[in-house]
């Protein structure tokens, strides 16, 4: 399957709209864009985030990928996101979209 511009642009406005202090999943992402697949969003990210709050989006464990983790969870943890044993308490930092 192809993505447009469209989806594209749609996944970029909804990580810009992820507050400081929250956070949302690959998953949650890509259900408020209408996306098939959280991999997709994961694509999006990898190729077109370098202006986004990246480190706001993370896997549905909470945790972030290895080769991120130090770098991501200091910037989340510096927005008060709460974080124990490497992973973020979705429970209390989900976003939520609307």
């Amino acid at each position: 399957m192809v993505t447009s511009d469209e989806q594209i642009e749609r996944v970029r406005e909804l990580v810009a709209a992820i507050p400081p202090g929250r956070v949302a999943t690959y998953g949650d992402i890509a259900a408020a864009a209408g996306l098939s697949t959280p991999r997709t969003v994961g694509w999006i990210m990898r190729t077109d985030a370098a202006d986004l709050p990246w480190h706001r989006v993370l896997g549905a464990s909470g945790r972030p990928a290895a080769h991120l983790a130090e770098r991501q969870l200091r910037l989340l943890a510096a927005e008060g996101v709460p974080v124990t044993d490497g992973r973020v308490a979705l429970r209390t930092a989900r976003h939520r979209f609307e």
